[in-house]
């Protein structure tokens, strides 16, 4: 048993984190400020005796003793991020200076979930963690962008300065369970719109692909990688190597709800990448982790979930 604080975790992700971290008996510490999470992510863990939630933003200080700090705080939708971008970058970058002030005073292990938006629209398929990417630093996306690209080097730099035991993690297209509604991903906008009978909207051609990752999928990864051996830092990709056109998966979402829905095409927003896909031999080989369920299946248990909520 160990005590784990999870920064955002009653969000889509983290809600499943929390959950799952419970199940396995430790105790749970939930921080999160409620700006795209949700109580209902994870009311059924209030009765627990090993779950406890504190309403904080970690662009604040915070010190609870504490073995491993999962930090997922920060909104990771357009829609959400693009809101207040200043507050987005504020998160990424003083979320990670304090969660790291964290786990150096308590000397707990500290995990950063970063994302595949590192790459930015890549001009290297598939991504290596290798690989530095192609990012616009002033774009409409940049607040996330760049913010996670900060925080990873706000790790490296504890690291090689504190000691501060580290564990980074990119986190490629996930979906499932807990999603929000209004959160404007390609998954949860194409299910919403099938199951109301609205027209699916593709913006571009259709033909910029994205891998998609069921959230238990990389949940697993994600406590794998906290787990893993000393010394081993990352970045890690994790995600689906599977890769999925915006018209296909549209496709897909129609014939798996039984709707009625027209495609329809918008144009495509501002520096919206054409094509992502993770490398991730050093996930199969470091941590024993690859996607285990289906697109499929996971689609199937994702428009379950949205009937009960649309």
């Amino acid at each position: 048993m160990k005590r784990i604080l999870v920064t955002g975790g009653a969000g889509f992700i983290g809600s499943h984190l929390c959950e799952r971290l419970v199940k396995e008996g430790n105790d749970v510490i939930c921080v999160d400020n409620f700006f795209t999470g949700s109580k209902k992510n994870i009311e059924k863990l209030f009765e627990c005796h090993n779950f406890e939630l504190i309403r904080h933003d970690v662009t604040k200080e915070l010190l609870v003793e504490v073995d491993q700090v999962y930090n997922l705080a920060c909104p990771a939708s357009p829609v959400h991020y693009q809101y207040d971008p200043v507050k987005t970058i504020n998160t990424s970058v003083m979320g990670a200076i304090n969660m790291l002030e964290l786990a150096k005073a308590v000397r707990a292990r500290v995990l950063q979930a970063s994302t595949s938006e590192v790459y930015g629209d890549p001009a290297v398929h598939p991504q290596p963690e290798e690989y530095w990417g192609n990012v616009n630093p002033i774009g409409i996306r940049s607040c996330y962008d760049e913010g996670k690209r900060v925080a990873e080097t706000l790790f490296f730099d504890y690291h090689r300065q504190y000691s501060v035991d580290i564990k980074v993690i990119r986190i490629f297209n996930t979906y499932g369970p807990n999603m929000s509604t209004n959160d404007g991903r390609v998954v949860s906008n194409f299910i919403v719109q099938a199951l109301k009978g609205d027209d699916i909207t593709i913006y571009g051609n259709g033909t910029q692909t994205r891998s998609f990752c069921y959230v238990d999928d990389l949940v697993e990864g994600m406590i794998r990688m906290m787990n893993s051996r000393d010394g081993f830092t990352g970045p890690v990709n994790l995600g689906n190597p599977r890769e999925f056109n915006m018209l296909a998966l549209a496709e897909k979402v129609i014939k798996l709800t039984g709707s009625k829905s027209k495609i329809i095409y918008k144009e495509l927003p501002a520096d919206d990448p054409t094509q992502r896909k993770p490398v991730i031999d050093l996930a199969k080989k470091e941590l024993d982790w690859e996607p285990t369920i289906p697109l499929d299946k996971g689609l199937e248990k994702t428009i379950e979930y949205f009937r009960s909520v649309v």
